[in-house]
């Protein structure tokens, strides 16, 4: 039997829209406070030039040291452990009062991958109550996810690398999405079965409003937290698509309402609107208001 991890407290946070930053552009780590995704990835692998690394790495130090990001989750996407630059960054975020931000680690292929990882958080002191990502973008992460997922009770979750996937894969960027379906139904079971939060991956085309809300909708129809973003203009649909809409909510009321009632007069069966309401309806209804009073609180 599969042992469930990860926190139960973070598993609970909105992430329905999660916006890389990148770690070079220190108006876009100030921008970013007043922004309304859900999460945000501050950014020192892909956005980031090597000629700027260590900029980027400074910037985003200080920009935690600083705070004010509200409520919104924080994560730093540090290099990959393969390059020049991962040890600096883990050193650099370990040695500065930077909070608990949480931690994603890109190019995570293997179980050696993952515990190589956070061997170097832990050789750093680096703290990992935030959390730790990683990110599923690579063929072998793929056939290697449900060991992975497993692997460690301190993986908070995955994050789809489709880009990089489609490019070591060969898969054509459609509009359906049919060569990725494999690698992200994978990566949501393995989550699923582990306890673990899960983000679909980005949509590259910034000019394509129904496109992009297309591939959310598909995104939270196979069971993903919500979507990467790699603009702020993407975050008003993600948090409208991944967020329960009001017929949604009126409906889980209604269930659980209605499961209630029956349970008070020893009634074993539910129909509401026709459909038959088991307990696996009315813990998903039970979700959905959870999920609806948490960001009716935000909103506040």
């Amino acid at each position: 039997m599969t042992t469930l991890h990860g926190s139960t407290a973070l598993s609970a946070v909105p992430r329905r829209s999660v916006l890389y930053m990148p770690g070079a552009n220190a108006r876009a780590l100030e921008k970013a406070r007043t922004l309304s995704a859900d999460s945000l990835i501050l950014d020192l692998e892909d956005a980031v030039a090597p000629e700027a690394k260590t900029q980027a790495r400074q910037q985003v130090v200080q920009a935690l040291a600083v705070g004010g990001y509200g409520d919104r989750e924080v994560i730093v996407r540090i290099n990959g452990l393969d390059t020049a630059w991962a040890q600096d960054d883990i050193a650099a975020l370990a040695a500065a009062d930077v909070g608990n931000p949480g931690y994603l680690v890109p190019k995570i292929s293997s179980v050696a991958d993952l515990q190589r990882a956070l061997i170097a958080f832990e050789a750093a002191n680096c703290s990992l109550d935030g959390g730790f990502w990683i990110m599923a973008e690579t063929p072998a992460c793929i056939l290697n996810i449900a060991d992975i997922a497993a692997a460690d009770q301190r993986l908070t979750g995955i994050v789809l690398g489709t880009s990089d996937l489609a490019r070591d894969t060969r898969v054509r960027h459609t509009a359906d999405r049919l060569g990725l379906i494999t690698a992200l139904n994978l990566c949501v079971y393995a989550a699923r079965a582990n306890g673990l939060a899960v983000i679909d991956g980005v949509h590259l085309q910034l000019d394509d409003d129904e496109g992009f809300r297309a591939a959310c909708e598909q995104g939270r129809d196979l069971g993903f937290d919500g979507k990467s973003l790699i603009h702020p203009r993407q975050i008003e649909a993600a948090n409208a698509v991944f967020a329960p809409d009001a017929a949604a909510v009126a409906l889980a009321r209604e269930i659980v309402a209605a499961w209630q009632d029956a349970q008070a007069q020893g009634k074993g069966v539910v129909v509401v609107n026709g459909a038959l309401v088991e307990n696996l309806h009315v813990e998903e209804a039970q979700q959905t208001l959870a999920m609806a009073e948490l960001l009716a609180q935000r909103a506040q």
